[in-house]
């Protein structure tokens, strides 16, 4: 099945293609035959693996790197209005497109699940995208990580199904009209486009309501956020409300959590039927990941038991507790918790994998209005392990906010017990870890910037300082 081109997507050039994001969609439009292009700041394993499938991509931001019959610009909302490519495009008259808007595009005609929620999107929809393909349903599926290789976030399928990440934080996610949708929480976050809870709320009902009609709300019946979003919208019509939990009363009830080591074993009952399957990611977070997924796929006709089957097929994604190796006796696990939820889960399922062993933690702070907003609670979430080396803030998009650093997360860690080091030299990371790091511990780089770089250097370091 291969879904007609539009002439706006014939040509796009994408400013920033490398991101997680905007590197799927223009993967896709490249294996339906779109001549595609686009820019990034730095080279990359994603820009190679685009580069492989037909892509042009530019290292760097600069007006001729858009070519004049470029039939539009495709941007997410992290590129600044200053760019030059996009000035470009304001010269030559291209058609400037949101990252939403093309993937929605790249919906159309087929039977598409959204994946939404404050937290564990990317693990979701991997799950999704791993298993119906184990099925031989050939999905689409457009996710906001790699599942095993760079440029493996994305595939155009032959199948009628669409599996598709779906960003709140910028509201995209309320461009595209699911068959599907699930929520998996919904909390606060994304602060520099969100003043508030009910905010977060408003928009994620917004978001239920492009629902199609006849359509699925998958929703997390015991998270606050997400059940009270269930509670909004109960009385829209031609909606579906299926809920999964650990609670009796949910729709698709999660009956046991048994870990396996770094893995754990799951059983549900569904449509009356108990089955239990493995999940090879640790923690009860997870767990109710798959969980969602098995509803949603069994919302869309799919028998619970092949779906059951087919997700103990998922190995994981890269940066979502990802062992990235061992040296010494000590294993490095990289996270991409940034949020105080999501440190605590990956925290609490690494700790319930490790038994007796310590956990050190390498954590660098993503944005500055996150960290200015919840700094105490990270600082808490960090007293769970060990010990912590935090490093300063990633500002990706945004600028410093006077008096918001990294001491706020080390002030409210200590208070809470923790052994935390501050470190402002990424540099100085391997070291300092090696100098900690004994056989039998586990090292979890943490954060959603490129902490994840060090991990690769602390293994050389502690392997050259054991010989």
């Amino acid at each position: 099945m291969k879904p007609g081109l539009p002439t706006a997507m014939e040509r796009p050039h994408f400013i920033g293609i490398g991101g997680a994001g905007m590197s799927g969609i223009a993967k896709i439009l490249a294996q339906r035959g779109a001549q595609v292009a686009g820019s990034d700041s730095r080279d990359s394993e994603t820009a190679q693996a685009l580069r492989a499938h037909g892509a042009v991509v530019h290292i760097g931001h600069a007006a001729g790197h858009l070519a004049d019959d470029s039939t539009c610009v495709v941007v997410s909302s992290a590129i600044r209005a200053d760019n030059p490519e996009l000035a470009r495009a304001a010269e030559l008259g291209i058609p400037v497109v949101h990252r939403s808007d093309a993937l929605a595009g790249l919906m159309d005609g087929l039977r598409p699940i959204a994946v939404a929620g404050t937290h564990g999107k990317t693990t979701t929809t991997s799950m999704l995208a791993v298993s119906l393909s184990a099925l031989g349903l050939d999905p689409s599926y457009a996710i906001g990580g790699d599942l095993d290789a760079p440029g493996s976030n994305a595939h155009h399928g032959e199948g009628d199904i669409f599996v598709a990440e779906a960003d709140e934080s910028d509201r995209s996610f309320h461009k595209y009209t699911p068959q599907v949708a699930i929520i998996l929480n919904a909390e606060l976050d994304h602060h520099a486009n969100y003043a508030s809870v009910e905010e977060i709320y408003e928009s994620f009902e917004t978001f239920v309501s492009k629902v199609v009609p006849g359509g699925t709300l998958v929703v997390a019946h015991g998270q606050a956020g997400a059940a009270e979003i269930a509670r909004r919208v109960r009385g829209n019509k031609g909606l579906n409300v299926v809920t999964y939990g650990e609670e009796p009363e949910a729709d698709v009830r999660i009956t046991k959590i048994t870990p396996r080591g770094l893995a754990s074993e799951v059983t549900v009952v569904v449509g009356g039927r108990m089955l239990t399957f493995t999940v090879s990611v640790p923690g009860r977070h997870y767990a109710h990941n798959a969980v969602a997924a098995l509803a949603a796929g069994v919302a869309l006709g799919i028998p619970a038991h092949n779906l059951a089957s087919a997700l103990g097929k998922y190995t994981g994604v890269k940066r979502r507790l990802q062992l990235k190796g061992e040296a010494a006796g000590v294993q490095v696990i990289d996270s991409y918790a940034h949020h105080p939820t999501e440190m605590t889960a990956d925290l609490e399922a690494i700790r319930g994998a490790a038994g007796d062993a310590r956990i050190l933690v390498v954590f660098q702070p993503h944005l500055f209005s996150r960290t200015q907003e919840l700094g105490k609670e990270m600082g808490q979430a960090l007293a769970l392990a060990d010990a912590s080396v935090v490093l300063d803030i990633y500002p990706a998009r945004e600028d410093p906010i006077p008096g918001v650093t990294s001491e706020l997360i080390i002030a409210a860690a200590r208070a809470a017990g923790a052994d935390v080091t501050a470190e402002h030299s990424k540099e100085a990371v391997a070291d300092v870890i090696a100098g900690m790091a004994k056989p039998g511990d586990l090292v979890l780089t943490m954060g959603a910037g490129d902490v994840t770089d060090l991990g690769p250097r602390i293994l050389e370091t502690i392997a050259r300082l054991s010989n």
